[in-house]
């Protein structure tokens, strides 16, 4: 049995991979602002690192695996706009820095961090707000989504989680990551039934933008399928799994860009390995 921390574990989707993981018998280390292991503000620098140690204490330095779930959503509010990009960026990014030695001690550590359709469902997304956040600026990326007004916090949500998407993106691969042995991978769910979305559903206002929406399949996703994916990335069955975005949406982002995805890697990128490459084909 393993032992695995899960931020935003008191409620929604981490809620539900915390009750799937300690059904299987595995230790659950939760961090949530209560309700929780570890108590901790994931929006304050202080917060962040209070969660780091408090984990690294609690798993005697070794983790086989990670699951970040905590996260806030596009509520608007000028006053919230910080915070979007200090929990779902920063409070991906320096925790999973501060885990990454006792990620690599466990030898085959899975991570899992929660995206969003968003990333690729919200046009006009600024790119200097995506390229602020990567660089840990969460000021700059606020005001750089601050002239869309209303519209703000989607944008600030969007851009906090392509950022973060990004970031697994950039580092699954390197080798303090896939080298250690730790595999980096995203989930992206739509519209799941959490507290949240309920609240949202709520308001009249909100409610039919949210039901307009194109799903598909119809309906939203329940917390516990989305649970059920998560184990399954933390499982000996993703070990060739790694820096993938895997959508969980009732194929809302097939709707919107069926032709998006793939595309080629850009000539530049392929170009060291193009004999290698070659060769692999010709020997298949």
């Amino acid at each position: 049995m393993g032992v695995y921390a899960v931020t935003g574990s008191a409620s929604g989707m981490g809620r539900a991979v915390v009750d799937r993981l300690t059904a299987a018998g595995h230790t659950v280390i939760g961090v949530d602002l209560a309700g929780a292991e570890v108590a901790a503000d994931l929006s304050t620098h202080e917060g962040r690192r209070h969660a780091v140690q408090e984990v690294l204490s609690r798993a005697a330095g070794k983790l086989d695996g990670a699951v970040l779930a905590a996260g806030m959503g596009p509520v608007p509010g000028a006053e919230r706009l910080p915070l979007l990009g200090s929990v779902n960026y920063l409070g991906v990014v320096e925790l999973l820095d501060g885990w990454r030695a006792a990620l690599s001690a466990a030898g085959n550590a899975k991570v899992v961090v929660f995206g969003s359709n968003s990333t690729t469902t919200t046009p006009a997304v600024p790119r200097r707000t995506v390229k602020a956040l990567l660089s840990g600026d969460v000021d700059k990326a606020v005001r750089s989504v601050r002239l869309f007004g209303k519209h703000a916090a989607p944008m600030m949500y969007a851009g906090s989680k392509i950022a973060v998407s990004r970031w697994v993106r950039r580092h699954a691969t390197t080798k303090d990551w896939a080298g250690a042995g730790i595999r980096l991978n995203v989930l992206a769910p739509g519209a799941i039934m959490t507290p949240l979305l309920e609240k949202q559903l709520s308001t009249p206002s909100e409610a039919k933008l949210i039901r307009r929406f194109p799903v598909p399949v119809g309906g939203f996703g329940d917390a516990g399928q989305l649970a059920d994916w998560v184990v399954f990335m933390l499982s000996d069955a993703a070990d060739f799994l790694c820096g993938s975005v895997v959508f969980v949406d009732g194929g809302s982002d097939a709707y919107f860009r069926p032709d998006s995805w793939p595309n080629p890697v850009p000539i530049s990128r392929l170009v060291p390995y193009a004999w290698r490459f070659l060769r692999y084909r010709g020997n298949r």
